[in-house]
């Protein structure tokens, strides 16, 4: 790990207010797919802050995507013998943000300023997460992920133009099923909402939404049993994830990790870890390609909301009963000291 951890303030362009970026920069959040980053550097943006990511010695390293010395973006540049280097002047990095070489002054002393932000990161769930000021490891809880007798796989990252606050509002949202949702498992002529019960939780929030519709798609609503209650367990973890596991017939579970990555305060990265215990036959990529057309439709629509902003004034909007889950997650936001009000 570097020796010092330098600390990060909000960049010159920063879309975010300065309070709600100080509490946001504290948490964590994903940033990248941990099989993408191989071989040469990952840039990726978090909270507005340019970011690259680069293998080690076998360790995923995440820092500031900036040479200290002439503010070049080393995701230009490429990695060898475990360092990466600044395609600008040659200097070389290692994986605890060090210089070790400046090819155009050999023998010159390196000095412990001529180093990288280097953040702290964590390989979870088949995601790189970091934190830009934050310590402990404050991840969502995804337990089918080490569980053997489910399948783990990794949907491909999803670019949304809306906030990270919409995007996981309308992953919670029960009542655009039937509308959305069309093209996939949702049915215009089963709209109703059942009655359901928000329950806060040490992490956030946790509903249990108990309906008849299916979650299979319109061709296979036949693989159910006649009158089969399907049953969907929502936890929230703040601010910007969700995981939501679905109960099929015979024991049969499907988990989703939703987690809305912050690029800036109105563009957003999904990344989407899944498990199941079942098909496991079906190959991986029609996986992910059932995944990107479920999230598809759900970017449709948050990407045409207004304010792009997510409300925490509930005078702002009006809400309805089946809101429930929505009005719940808004406080908890609030309740954190965020106001999530566009800055840029």
């Amino acid at each position: 790990m570097p020796q010092e951890v330098k600390q990060i303030s909000p960049p010159r362009d920063c879309t975010f207010s300065e309070s709600d970026w100080s509490i946001l920069s504290r948490q964590w959040f994903p940033i990248a797919v941990a099989t993408d980053v191989t071989n040469r550097p990952v840039p990726a943006r978090l909270l507005d802050v340019d970011l690259v990511i680069f293998r080690s010695a076998g360790r995923i390293v995440v820092a500031r995507d900036l040479c200290p010395h002439r503010g070049m973006r080393l995701s230009c540049g490429w990695v060898d013998q475990a360092q990466i280097i600044c395609p600008y002047h040659g200097l070389h990095f290692n994986g605890d943000g060090q210089c070790t070489s400046i090819p155009s002054n050999p023998s010159v002393r390196l000095s412990a300023r001529l180093s990288l932000t280097v953040l702290p990161s964590v390989d979870r769930y088949g995601l790189v997460w970091c934190t830009l000021a934050g310590e402990a490891e404050l991840l969502p809880s995804f337990e089918a992920w080490k569980d053997s007798n489910f399948q783990q796989i990794v949907c491909d990252p999803m670019d949304i133009g809306s906030s990270s606050g919409r995007q996981l509002e309308g992953f919670l949202d029960v009542a655009h099923f039937a509308w959305a949702h069309t093209g996939t498992f949702g049915d215009r002529a089963n709209p109703v909402v059942p009655d359901y019960i928000v329950e806060s939780t040490e992490e956030g929030l946790r509903v249990v939404y108990v309906s008849n519709v299916s979650n299979y798609g319109a061709d296979q609503y036949d693989r159910a049993p006649i009158g089969f209650e399907w049953k969907r367990t929502f936890q929230v973890f703040p601010p910007f994830s969700a995981s939501l596991v679905v109960d099929y017939p015979d024991n049969k579970q499907l988990w989703i990790l939703n987690s809305a990555s912050p690029v800036s305060a109105r563009r957003t990265r999904l990344f989407c870890p899944v498990a199941r215990n079942f098909d496991l036959d079906i190959p991986v990529q029609a996986v992910r390609e059932w995944n990107t057309r479920v999230f598809d439709e759900d970017r449709v629509l948050v990407e045409n909301q207004k304010p792009e902003d997510l409300p925490l004034d509930s005078g702002l909007e009006i809400s309805i009963p089946a809101d429930r889950t929505s009005v719940a997650y808004r406080r908890l936001l609030k309740r954190m000291g965020l106001s999530l009000v566009y800055a840029g």
